[in-house]
C-alpha cells in the first residue's frame, strides 16, 4: 500500500508536476494538474475528475504505486530570435 502522504506531497507541489496513479485492478488515473484531485475528508478516497468531466472515487488501498511523469512535448515552443 502506498501512503497518502506522498500522493498529497505530489498533489501539492510547487511547481505542480504530473504523475499517474497505478491501481491494483489495473486501472491508470493521470493527474495533468492538481485541481483534477481531490482528497476526502477521511483520506480513504481519492475524487478524480475524468476527461469527460465525471468523477471517479477512487479507494486508497486500491493504489498501488505512483509514477512521476515527463512534462509532455507538443506545445508550442519558443524559438530565440536571431
Amino acid at each position: 500500500m502506498l501512503a497518502i502522504d506522498q500522493i498529497k506531497e505530489l498533489h501539492l507541489a510547487r511547481p505542480f508536476k504530473p504523475f499517474r496513479l497505478h491501481l491494483a485492478d489495473g486501472r491508470k488515473y493521470d493527474v495533468r494538474h492538481p485541481e483534477f484531485l481531490a482528497f476526502s475528508r477521511s483520506g480513504k478516497t481519492l475524487h478524480f475528475v475524468t476527461e469527460s468531466d465525471s468523477i471517479d472515487h477512487i479507494d486508497v488501498l486500491m493504489i498501488v504505486s505512483v509514477e512521476e511523469k515527463p512534462v509532455g512535448r507538443g506545445g508550442s515552443k519558443r524559438r530565440k530570435a536571431g
